[in-house]
């Protein structure tokens, strides 16, 4: 459980599992993932909503093509219900929407914390996966929404600058939210084994230069590669779900796999979210 559910005795302790997919840097196919993860689950019996939590720069929309007249601005502002504002997506799970462009959102007033966590709180009992699409990078807008998780999952590439911003990121993660495990998702990879090796070289680094106050470094859990695959460019450009439309592509079959690694994980909440 996060440590803003410690801190707030009323929030609720049973529920959905919360899973932050998360990233260092744009571009490394974070939001996509997560659409075609929830899709994934569900598919797999699971009861899934996918929140989009990149407050000021929301995408979550453009991915599924779709077009709400209800976002969870409308929710914080007290203009909607969080039932009025929950879609339908395709793939048979649902999502709640952010507007895109919403300055206000870009930084993170008390206001803010205390309108998304209400959010947080009354979705949880009503789903099995609750996954947090966040923005990239390590703002504070960001961060809060990772420590509302139980889990977190980081999306990167095989590109130098995306793995240098998922170091960073995971290194913030451990030193100020005390992450003791983190789960990593290779994105775009070109050969089989690329990615575990990937993750094993940010786990040495973190080893060598990362270290918490428990004594001991956080431990990165692989859990899977997406790879490079033109089934997925031509996806985004038709704003259509790759598990919905070309299930066996290899990257839909790769995210099929991540969905079961996660359904089946046993590593528990007490573990992860410390």
């Amino acid at each position: 459980m996060s440590d803003v559910f410690k801190a707030n005795p009323a929030a609720p302790v049973t529920g959905a599992r919360v899973i932050a997919v998360t990233s260092g840097k744009g571009g490394v196919g974070k939001t996509f993932i997560s659409a075609n993860l929830a899709a994934a689950l569900a598919k797999r019996g699971q009861r899934v909503l996918v929140l989009d939590a990149d407050l000021g720069l929301a995408n979550l929309d453009v991915v599924l093509n779709l077009h709400p007249k209800i976002t969870l601005h409308d929710v914080f502002t007290g203009k909607a219900t969080i039932d009025e504002a929950i879609v339908k997506a395709p793939g048979g799970f649902s999502v709640l929407l952010a507007g895109s462009g919403m300055v206000e959102y870009s930084r993170l007033t008390p206001e803010v914390r205390d309108e998304f966590l209400d959010v947080i709180r009354s979705l949880i009992p009503r789903y099995d996966v609750l996954l947090l699409d966040t923005g990239a990078g390590i703002s504070d807008v960001v961060l809060f929404a990772v420590s509302l998780a139980s889990e977190v999952l980081v999306v990167a590439t095989p590109e130098p600058t995306s793995l240098t911003d998922a170091y960073a990121a995971i290194k913030v993660l451990a030193m100020q939210h005390k992450r003791q495990h983190v789960r990593m998702v290779i994105n775009q990879t070109v050969r089989p084994g690329d990615g575990r090796a990937i993750t094993m070289q940010l786990q040495q680094v973190l080893d060598r230069f990362v270290t918490t106050d428990t004594g001991r470094s956080v431990r990165l859990i692989h859990v899977g590669d997406i790879p490079a695959d033109p089934a997925v460019r031509e996806a985004v450009m038709r704003r259509q779900l790759l598990m919905t439309n070309m299930p066996g592509c290899p990257a839909a079959m790769a995210v099929t796999e991540l969905a079961r690694k996660l359904d089946e994980s046993v590593i528990s909440r007490a573990d992860v979210g410390v």
